[in-house]
């Protein structure tokens, strides 16, 4: 894989040295600072002409940030005359802004597609998004992978007994089904939440039997916590005999660190694709970090070679 070149923006640059590591690569070198008033420079290392670019890096705090960075790394390697430059972004920001659900506001997911497209960028790689139609807003390939398998394998480690999967909110009932049957056919129950404002949700009841189950709760990401927080006293209320929280993308901003801190969860997972703070990985009991670092690799690695990359997606 001569031709193949892997860089890394200044997000998550152990998930991307993971990632060089599955593949048997270096990682690209590259020249990445910030000018006295803000301005990110940027410069390359080595020759990229006629070479295979992929840059891993997601959008997350500081997403704006994160976001030019990742367009000037792509307008570095377009004009370095890169052969086709793939932006691998484990964790795509904005992606809850997919519709105009009230006058007068933006649709910002399709923002990002626009400019991540005039960037340069040839395709997409990315992880979970938060509404698979995002993929329409873009008119070139994306490949929008799951992190089914990693999560699966977790759970699946955990001997707990009788278990029910519960979904977080109505919205997410059809992944959650998916992880139902891919856990030998477990039941399956539902939140019955609310949004109020963009940060805070309500949650109102849970349709399905939790009593003296292990409850299972998977989702995409955790932001706040509040819902997960609520749903965990729920189904504690209800009789469930443990609970067990898992998601791919540990946003975990604003209060999120200090609710799951108190939170009444046995077992809490996410993966690697935003790097959790040394705070979070103190406070927040029973901790566990999973990697996506094959996953992504693998992906990278068949999207090189023109192989196909569906035996990766959820079904």
């Amino acid at each position: 894989m001569i031709d193949l070149r892997v860089f890394s923006g200044r997000a998550n640059p152990e998930l991307s040295q993971k990632i060089c590591e599955y593949l048997g690569l270096p990682l690209g070198r590259v020249q990445l600072d910030s000018f006295p008033d803000g301005e990110i420079s940027l410069k390359l290392i080595e020759d990229v002409r006629g070479r295979d670019a992929f840059v891993v890096q997601p959008t997350c705090q500081p997403c704006n940030e994160h976001l030019m960075e990742l367009l000037i790394f792509i307008d570095a390697l377009k004009r370095a005359s890169a052969k086709r430059i793939t932006a691998v972004i484990p964790y795509f920001g904005y992606a809850r802004q997919d519709r105009k659900d009230e006058g007068r506001v933006p649709i910002t997911a399709k923002l990002v597609a626009n400019l991540l497209t005039i960037a340069g960028t040839d395709r997409v790689l990315t992880l979970d998004l938060h509404a698979a139609q995002i993929q329409g807003f873009f008119d070139i390939p994306v490949d929008n992978l799951s992190a089914e398998p990693v999560l699966t394998a977790y759970l699946t480690s955990l001997d707990l007994g009788p278990m029910t999967l519960v979904s977080p909110d109505i919205s997410n009932a059809k992944q959650a089904r998916v992880y139902a049957d891919r856990l030998g056919g477990l039941g399956l129950a539902i939140i019955d939440k609310r949004r109020t404002s963009g940060s805070e949700t309500t949650v109102h009841g849970i349709v399905g039997d939790v009593k003296d189950k292990a409850v299972l709760m998977v989702d995409d990401m955790i932001a706040t916590a509040g819902t997960v927080v609520q749903a965990c006293e729920l189904v504690r209320e209800h009789g469930a005999r443990k609970v067990i929280v898992a998601a791919t993308h540990g946003v975990l901003c604003g209060p999120a660190i200090d609710r799951l801190a108190n939170a009444p969860i046995d077992h809490f997972a996410v993966t690697d694709t935003i790097p959790l703070s040394a705070e979070a990985r103190q406070r927040i009991p029973n901790l566990t970090v999973l990697t996506v670092s094959e996953l992504l690799g693998e992906a990278i690695r068949r999207i090189h070679r023109n192989e196909s990359v569906s035996s990766l997606f959820m079904k």
